[in-house]
């Protein structure tokens, strides 16, 4: 497929989210009510809600982000390179000024677009939502009020391998596998994040991890456009 696109003007992107208490017995009581109705859809008769808030950070109005890497292509003398930047901590709203301000100083122009894997569906949403409930205003890329589809500067991997067949879910681990990608889950996976954060404590490999889906990511697009794979990559420090 050809996109029509400079590799320069696009961001591509993943985000690592965790439940935002460790433990059912430190969510509030209206919350769990909140949160056993939200579910109720999900989850099977016999697991309570107690049992499925493991789950909770894949929700907006129940979990928080705990890492946003980025990554950027640079092209000099026909040589392509992804550098890599992550807003991480346990401050949330400190992670996602740093990221809006990224946004506004470096691709707040026209054709800039953001890449994500299920990103229309999952990623671009849930920032924009931690954005309103953090009470910070909503950059120009992720504000989607008025504008129509075509207008949208958003770019999904899995929505492009879809061809429009709206039944069909592919995952990142999936389209890498087919597709010769080196795999990104070499060491955890995405349901094993939260215990890492909250047991392990160790937001160094959760880092790590969401960068290398960043780098899947672009090697997605590349693949799709026919292009080389990326063989080189540089990593800036937050």
């Amino acid at each position: 497929m050809n996109l029509h696109l400079k590799l320069e003007n696009i961001l591509f992107l993943d985000i690592e989210t965790v439940p935002q208490e460790e433990t059912w017995n430190t969510v509030s009581d209206t919350t769990k009510l909140l949160f056993e109705q939200k579910t109720a859809y999900q989850r099977k008769d016999e697991v309570t809600a107690e049992n499925f808030y493991e789950r909770a950070g894949i929700w907006a109005e129940f979990g928080k982000i705990i890492c946003i890497s980025v990554g950027y292509f640079t092209i000099q003398k026909k040589e392509k390179q992804l550098r890599l930047k992550s807003f991480f901590g346990d401050e949330e709203k400190e992670l996602l000024l740093e990221f809006k301000e990224l946004l506004e100083s470096h691709f707040n122009r026209n054709e800039h677009v953001l890449c994500a894997h299920n990103g229309k569906e999952f990623d671009f949403p849930y920032i924009a939502r931690r954005m309103i409930i953090n009470r910070i205003e909503l950059p120009k890329k992720l504000n989607l009020f008025g504008k129509k589809p075509w207008e949208i500067p958003h770019l999904d991997t899995m929505e492009l391998w879809k061809f429009g067949d709206y039944k069909h879910y592919s995952s990142l681990k999936l389209l890498t596998s087919i597709l010769g990608i080196p795999s990104p889950k070499d060491d955890i996976d995405g349901n094993e994040v939260a215990d890492v954060y909250y047991k392990e404590k160790n937001l160094d490999r959760i880092v790590a991890y969401c960068e290398k889906d960043t780098v899947a990511v672009a090697q997605l697009l590349l693949r799709f456009n026919n292009d080389e794979l990326l063989e080189d990559f540089q990593i800036v420090s937050a």
